[in-house]
């Protein structure tokens, strides 16, 4: 099985780049598979890394074996052929290791500053992925219609990857999933929600194409937070810490969509736990793994040690050793 790393996002990333690079050299050689880095544009808060390919590109050169994925491209805001340039590029000096994740953005503010009308967004989606898609597998491209229009053109330099980097869409509108299926492409799972809906959703598309949901499944990646310690009293302590965090967090974020305070649930410690954790002690944490691939099909698993940024790398950094130690060599015989 596949377990990538997720959840340096926000104020998670704040501090010295160094130290921050550091964490993900020490991944590697603890036998991760991946790491994924979202993108934020022109945001109104502080933010160190706004290109994630910029960042994987420092990130692939520090490495010998760790993939970086974005988590995702906001494909409206790029134009399809220099941002398949870009790709290709970072994939060529990483000798293969990247992957490149992409949906149509959740942020209104970089919307809104780079003047890009929201109802826009996903014709500029599913154009440019169409686009990105043919260039990076060497097809000679064109747009005659649509928000980027060109004459054809080829790219100077293919990736390594063949026929491309895998390529994999955030969704979880019908509409958005309909897309990737239509498309081929796997999904990026989200954490919250947990993705029970967008898998039905998935399944549903497929069927309405004659097609099963299997293959598609498999090559997609669910998320967890991950919270594992030697025994269960390390785990629930640590636990413990994190019910009022994650509360205001939730708070912050209904209070962005004009949600008041009052109106915000507290959090259900047992629903979460069931929905979005993988906890417990290193045998606990592979059983629970096991029983997710067993019930949902799929392979590929981010991993979210650091609480999306409400444990502190500290903290993350042991629970990362310990699973590699402890949970990795199991999920291994398991395949």
């Amino acid at each position: 099985m596949r377990i990538d790393l997720a959840g340096w996002t926000r104020e998670a990333t704040a501090g010295d780049s160094q130290a921050f690079f550091s964490l993900f050299e020490r991944a590697d050689r603890l036998g991760y598979h991946g790491v994924w880095f979202s993108e934020f544009r022109v945001p109104r808060a502080p933010w160190p890394y706004p290109s994630p390919l910029l960042l994987a590109a420092a990130l692939l050169a520090r490495t010998e074996r760790l993939r970086v994925g974005t988590s995702v491209l906001v494909l409206p805001l790029h134009h399809p052929l220099v941002l398949a340039e870009e790709i290709a590029q970072v994939d060529c000096q990483s000798g293969g290791r990247l992957d490149v994740g992409i949906g149509r953005g959740t942020e209104p503010d970089s919307l809104e500053c780079l003047e890009i009308d929201p109802q826009s967004t996903r014709e500029r989606f599913e154009q440019g992925a169409r686009i990105l898609r043919d260039a990076l597998r060497g097809d000679t491209v064109e747009a005659r219609e649509g928000p980027w229009r060109f004459a054809p053109r080829t790219l100077g330099m293919p990736p390594v990857q063949r026929p491309h980097p895998p390529i994999y869409v955030a969704a979880s509108t019908p509409e958005s999933i309909a897309f990737a299926v239509q498309e081929d492409f796997p999904l990026l799972l989200s954490l919250e929600p947990p993705e029970t809906t967008q898998l039905e959703r998935l399944d549903h598309a497929a069927l309405s194409l004659g097609q099963g949901g299997t293959a598609l499944r498999a090559r997609s990646s669910l998320a967890r937070y991950v919270c594992i310690g030697a025994s269960a009293q390390a785990v629930q302590e640590q636990l413990g810490t994190l019910w009022d965090k994650l509360h205001a967090r939730r708070v912050f974020f209904a209070g962005k969509r004009g949600v008041p305070a009052s109106e915000v649930p507290p959090i259900d410690v047992a629903k979460v736990l069931a929905e979005q954790f993988v906890w417990g002690t290193p045998e606990q944490c592979h059983a629970q793994i096991a029983a997710l691939r067993a019930r949902t099909g799929i392979a590929q698993l981010r991993c979210v040690f650091n609480g999306n940024g409400l444990w502190n790398n500290e903290q993350a950094l042991q629970g990362m050793e310990l699973f590699a130690r402890e949970v990795m060599p199991a999920l291994g015989r398991d395949d």
